[in-house]
């Protein structure tokens, strides 16, 4: 393994563990928020199910990031690696001022980047590309209509229910929890996963584009870590910016949030977790009364999910600029 191979690797490693601690607040924070569960015991509940989840649901999304967007033969080891340290760049620049961007749409857009800038737009897999966009941009959509509906279902189904009713929706986010850490786990860690096996093949260590075992399991440990720790800033931005949040809140964006990233993943598309869960805690709160939501920290949010492409694409290929001129 050369120096330049490991590198990349390593930078991989680093940006999963910084996505785990990133979006880890996404999964936890509503059941901390709603008083569910304890910090520590809701970050190491998640940190198990997202280690297991890339293990039993297999590497779909891994393929797509790493096979169908750039052509492996046009892109060379240091241009992976400035990719993905302009999107690790990014990720630090919005996670200091507590903003929760999304570390899918950096890793795209400091792939894209560099790509263009190293070997061009024939480089670039417009088919595979244009799947990964719609999926990005048209997830949040379907994650806030549907957490809009879901809690209207839920205030019908329990509208003659007495207040014990809470005591369900707190105790039931063990299962909600788990299920949108194992989707979380299946899609974000799959995208370090195809990152890595895309830099075995340039490097000449793999024929074709085959998934090693090795590849999934440190991944979805450096994922399993990362979210232990938590982002605590991000935590505090989900759980309690947008509105006050209850156990039903909690619940019916638990649940809505997992079965949207679980579709994606079983059909192989990448979708960012923390566009998703923000865009059901946001519907939940528009169902129950539109005037419920800070609009203005949504607003906040928006601008910084629709900057992060060009910017982290922009970071990318700048630093790679520089590092064939300066280096």
């Amino acid at each position: 393994m050369t120096y330049s191979l490991l590198t990349v690797i390593v930078l991989a490693l680093l940006f999963q563990l910084i996505n785990g601690m990133r979006d880890a607040s996404n999964i936890v924070a509503t059941m901390i928020s709603s008083r569910a569960f304890r910090p520590q015991t809701a970050l190491g509940l998640t940190a198990v199910a997202e280690f297991a989840g890339p293990l039993l649901f297999g590497v779909t999304v891994a393929k797509t990031i790493g096979n169908d967007i750039v052509a492996s033969q046009a892109l060379s080891l240091r241009a992976l690696a400035v990719g993905l340290a302009g999107a690790i760049l990014w990720n630090l620049i919005t996670w200091s001022f507590g903003l929760p961007s999304s570390s899918s749409h950096a890793l795209i857009g400091g792939l894209i980047g560099v790509t263009l800038i190293s070997a061009g737009v024939d480089a670039i897999k417009v088919s595979g590309l244009y799947k990964v966009l719609a999926a990005l941009f048209i997830s949040p959509v379907i994650s806030f209509l549907a957490g809009f509906l879901v809690l209207r279902l839920v205030f019908y189904l329990a509208q003659n229910a007495s207040p014990n009713i809470n005591s369900f929706f707190k105790h039931s986010q063990f299962v909600t929890a788990v299920v949108l850490a194992f989707g979380h786990g299946t899609n974000d860690a799959q995208k370090t996963i195809g990152i890595i096996t895309l830099s075995l093949v340039i490097g000449g260590q793999l024929a074709g584009f085959a998934v090693p075992h090795w590849a999934i399991l440190i991944s979805a440990a450096a994922m399993a870590t990362g979210t232990f720790f938590g982002g605590w800033r991000l935590i505090r931005t989900l759980g309690g910016k947008f509105y006050k949040i209850r156990p039903v809140h909690s619940f019916a964006t638990q649940f809505t949030s997992g079965v949207v990233v679980l579709a994606a993943s079983s059909i192989g598309l990448p979708v960012s977790t923390s566009q998703v869960v923000s865009s059901a805690i946001i519907g939940a709160g528009a169902s129950e009364r539109l005037g419920k939501v800070r609009w203005g920290v949504v607003g906040d949010i928006l601008t910084a999910w629709l900057i992060t492409i060009p910017v982290a694409g922009l970071l990318s290929a700048g630093m790679y600029w520089l590092s064939v001129y300066f280096i």
